[in-house]
């Protein structure tokens, strides 16, 4: 028998999930030039999620400084904004920016959860660490760098995710994006392996944040908003780790006291592999509708219906739409939708906007659409149900489908056809026909913001790979800048 009983005060070994984290994060290389290609069309993508955001006011009242006056000059920029402010509160910035319109990127899983959340912790400190470094005379870090790190905190993030529920045990998958920005900037700030192993040590003691905000009866913005706490989060959690203090070996395993026994019921971290670059090669890119993925696919199927039955709303007797088990879960919703929150989540109310209008855009969850009569009036009628072939095909790690269909049918017993759509425009089956897409999004959403200098500069420097990933970060941000 062990003389290390229970009450033992003796350290023990680092649990083999920080272990896992911190050597992937100092040592591991990423040789994918595909994962390199998606991470640039992934900060493509969520930089034009942030700058569509800002034409609303209920995510830009949250954005600037913690408090009035306290900015910083030198620190890190704001995208789409002239705030100079220190890098915790930046990243709370730019992952609020990023995340407003639940448009940017997705992965689905036994979690769910948005990488590119992570983009908030990892452009503030990259900035911000480049600003310093060139006053004093030191070289910037590289977009390269910053490539990188989305590469690594996407796939921490997503291979977590893969095997392990935390919303089965009602936490929210920010978790995981504070988990995966703490490391990744703590060794962005130059943080050793056991800063790191410190850093993510003390991310997981935070425990996790309820889901109720994204629930019924509970829906509201702070889903909008999680992920930049959770990054934030993550840069004082490193900024702490690079004093020299200490982590907590056994965060996760501590009988009793660690994260498994006191919020996972026990259960120990499940992975099915490990940590490379298949998350960022995989990802999923919401790129026609600002809509909660398991739905982008309804939504597609509801715009392909649309010309045959936009004359005909007040003749449809019902609608059955066939989604997945986890969409029925998250976003099958009845009754009053209190705010654009609840109507982003409910896959009633995103199947009818465009059976009715033959769009889906951010505008229209705002109350001046959701007061049409027409459009309760046809989530009444509509019958969500499980089709188990989508679910099966949603949890295959070789299809990562999320399918959906859609069939109308009216009051004189006819019905449209029915329209099934296995994998949205977003996923990597499909890139050959998203990518043009997201190019678009790109300059719809930021050409406007910027003046023509910049904008013309930042668009070349996008469009080639090896520029991009040589040019220093305070350069690259100085475009973004207003």
């Amino acid at each position: 028998m062990s003389d290390i009983g229970v009450r033992s005060a003796q350290r023990p070994d680092w649990d083999a999930a920080l272990v896992a984290i911190a050597d992937y994060v100092c040592d591991a290389p990423i040789e994918s030039d595909l994962a390199y290609d998606t991470a640039r069309f992934c900060l493509m993508d969520t930089l034009a999620c942030g700058f569509q955001a800002l034409a609303f006011p209920a995510c830009t009242k949250l954005l600037g400084p913690v408090v009035p006056g306290a900015t910083l000059s030198g620190g890190a920029r704001v995208p789409g904004t002239s705030y100079e402010l220190d890098p915790v509160m930046a990243a709370f910035n730019i992952g609020t920016m990023n995340r407003w319109l639940d448009f940017n990127d997705t992965w689905l899983a036994a979690e769910w959860g948005h990488p590119s959340d992570n983009l908030g912790g990892i452009l503030a400190v990259a900035d911000y660490l480049s600003r310093q470094n060139r006053a004093a005379g030191k070289n910037s870090l590289t977009m390269h760098d910053v490539l990188t790190a989305m590469i690594k905190a996407h796939e921490i993030q997503g291979v977590i995710a893969l095997e392990n529920s935390f919303n089965r045990v009602g936490l929210d998958h920010v978790l995981l994006v504070r988990v995966a920005s703490t490391a990744v900037v703590t060794q962005l700030l130059g943080g050793n392996r056991e800063q790191v192993l410190n850093a993510v040590s003390n991310a997981w003691i935070d425990g996790g944040a309820l889901r109720t905000y994204r629930h019924a009866p509970n829906t509201g913005s702070r889903k909008s908003w999680a992920a930049g706490d959770a990054t934030s989060r993550a840069v004082r959690l490193a900024l702490i780790a690079m004093t020299g203090e200490m982590g907590y070996p056994s965060a996760l395993s501590a009988k009793t006291w660690g994260f498994n026994d006191v919020l996972f019921n026990g259960r120990v971290f499940e992975f099915q592999r490990p940590f490379g670059s298949y998350v960022m090669e995989n990802v999923l890119f919401k790129i026609s509708f600002p809509a909660e993925f398991h739905a982008q696919t309804a939504v597609e199927a509801s715009m392909a219906l649309h010309e045959a039955v936009r004359d005909r709303i007040d003749d449809i007797e019902r609608i059955v739409i066939e989604t997945q088990e986890a969409g029925i879960r998250i976003i099958d919703k009845s009754g009053p939708l209190a705010n654009p929150a609840d109507r982003d989540h409910c896959i009633q109310y995103m199947t009818a906007i465009p059976l009715i209008f033959g769009r889906l855009t951010a505008a229209d969850y705002e109350d001046s659409i959701a007061d049409d009569p027409r459009i309760d009036a046809l989530r009444a009628r509509m019958e969500v149900r499980e089709n188990e072939r989508f679910t099966r095909d949603y949890f295959d790690p070789a299809k990562r489908y999320i399918g959906n269909a859609l069939q109308v049918f009216f009051n004189d017993g006819s019905s449209s056809d029915r329209v099934e759509v296995n994998v949205p425009i977003g996923h990597r089956e499909r890139r050959e026909e998203g990518i043009p897409v997201l190019k678009q999004k790109f300059a719809d959403s930021v050409a406007p913001k910027l003046n023509k200098k910049q904008w013309a500069e930042l668009d070349v420097l996008c469009a080639d790979r090896e520029r991009l990933a040589q040019t220093a970060v305070d350069d690259f941000m100085a475009l973004l800048v207003v």
